[in-house]
């Protein structure tokens, strides 16, 4: 990749940072593309040659989110070994999403909620991030020996725990989703 390349690699970034911010922050309906090219800084003709429209911008920002769950995610069960706290390390990377100042709910949630009706492509992507979520849950119960059922239990409690602190102001779904969540796991391992 030459310094053209980059450049441009990180000015993408720049404007995706910069969307995201504003969707996430006052929803995707209610920021134009003006919007963004004042935030981000860049010419609204180089906006629209990097995104030729706000569903392909809203996509590049979702696949963002995308990334930075699936790091988070992973990053935080990663560091245990054990594989029932592997599974509870889910519930505590939400708790520490949810003490986030800036914490306005799942941005697929949100943004299905404003565009899956209307925009076909951010219903499909949302579905297929929430679809990783759960195959990655199931390889976690996979590996903890538990029955697959487990899987899709523990996936709820995830969605409903983000939804629940969304709605509440308060982190403390989090907790109550991990004690559920030691409940099942506990009860799915004693039955094997």
């Amino acid at each position: 990749m030459n310094d053209t390349d980059l450049r441009d690699a990180d000015l993408r970034d720049s404007v995706i940072a910069a969307a995201d911010d504003l969707f996430y922050g006052r929803g995707i309906q209610s920021v134009g593309m003006d919007d963004v090219r004042q935030a981000s800084g860049v010419s609204l003709k180089k906006l629209y040659s990097m995104f030729a429209s706000k569903e392909r911008l809203v996509l590049a920002v979702l696949e963002r989110r995308h990334g930075m769950w699936t790091d988070g995610v992973t990053g935080r069960v990663n560091a245990e070994r054990d594989p029932r706290l592997r599974l509870l390390a889910i519930y505590d990377y939400l708790s520490e999403w949810f003490a986030d100042d800036s914490f306005r709910g799942c941005g697929f949630i949100n943004s299905f909620g404003e565009l899956g009706v209307v925009t076909p492509a951010v219903a499909e992507y949302t579905r297929d991030h929430k679809e990783s979520f759960q195959r990655y849950v199931a390889e976690l119960v996979e590996q903890a020996g538990a029955p697959e059922e487990l899987a899709p239990q523990l996936a709820i409690l995830a969605e409903g725990a983000q939804t629940t602190a969304a709605i509440a102001g308060t982190g403390e779904a989090a907790v109550h989703a991990r004690r559920a969540a030691e409940v099942l796991i506990d009860v799915a391992t004693s039955a094997r």
